[in-house]
């Protein structure tokens, strides 16, 4: 009595169309829960392997069916499920003036799948594979594989909680364009920050290897004067005054060997 209290107080749609003015209208009410009515149908509906049906929900199972030994020496029949398996697609409800698409129907209550196709395949018969049935106390018999469908055009009433869908295509369209350009654009900010971070690196390493070649010049050029030093102390006051009347000064520049030097490097 209490549900069927619930369901006299359910809005009923008499036309799809009208649904979206309803929501509209209750759109302070939530849940707003409604009655509609339509034709089951499916822009990619599945093509059933046995019945050849053409559905939105198909349920598949197998089970094995055998003759077991019991204790008191006699054979039994019973089964086993092997495989139980659910397909579903995008659905929706059509009464000719709109659609409705209908989510989380496979766990509603009274949604009872017509059975489609039920076939039972036997087991191969073989000496080997009876043998080693029987001493495990089995006789196989086959696999029974049932087919339950929700078909397409099926005439459907369905209770539930309408939801307006909050993006359009054409805004799906629009922000998977702009997701598009956003990702071109970050990876183009990110090659200029790359090119960024290589050309001072690059920079870096250059005028570290200038700064070591200049050194390197420096210690050279000294250790090169060293036996020169050498030689003018044992031939100080000679020396100071052939240089004098040479006009050249024994203080040389050390990186160009030629002119007199103008600066110091200080380490």
């Amino acid at each position: 009595m209490e549900d069927a209290d619930v369901l006299k107080s359910v809005t009923r749609v008499d036309q799809l169309k009208d649904l979206a003015k309803l929501l509209e209208a209750a759109n302070k009410v939530l849940p707003f829960v409604v009655t509609i009515s339509g034709r089951v149908s499916s822009d990619t509906p599945i093509n059933c392997e046995y019945s050849g049906l053409r559905g939105v929900i198909v349920e598949e199972t197998a089970e094995q069916h055998f003759l077991k030994h019991n204790d008191a020496g006699s054979w039994i029949q019973d089964s086993a499920l092997m495989l139980s398996m659910c397909k579903e697609v995008p659905w929706f409800l059509d009464d000719g003036s709109a659609r409705v698409y209908v989510v989380g129907a496979r766990g509603a209550a009274g949604l009872v799948l017509d059975i489609g196709s039920e076939v039972f395949e036997e087991s191969g018969r073989s000496l080997v594979r009876g043998t080693l049935d029987y001493l495990q106390g089995l006789k196989m018999l086959g696999v029974k594989r049932i087919e339950r469908v929700l078909p397409t055009g099926t005439a459907l009433t369905v209770v539930g909680e309408a939801v307006k869908e909050m993006l359009e295509p054409a805004d799906t369209t629009s922000l998977s364009r702009h997701s598009m350009w956003y990702k071109y654009a970050s990876v183009g900010f990110a090659a200029f920050g790359f090119y960024l971070i290589a050309k001072h690196a690059f920079q870096f390493i250059m005028e570290r290897k200038r700064h070591w070649e200049i050194k390197k010049r420096v210690l050279d050029a000294a250790a090169k004067r060293t036996p020169d030093n050498e030689g003018l102390n044992g031939k100080a006051e000679n020396g100071v005054n052939d240089t004098r009347k040479d006009g050249q000064m024994p203080d040389i520049c050390v990186i160009c060997l030629e002119q007199e030097y103008n600066s110091v490097f200080v380490p």
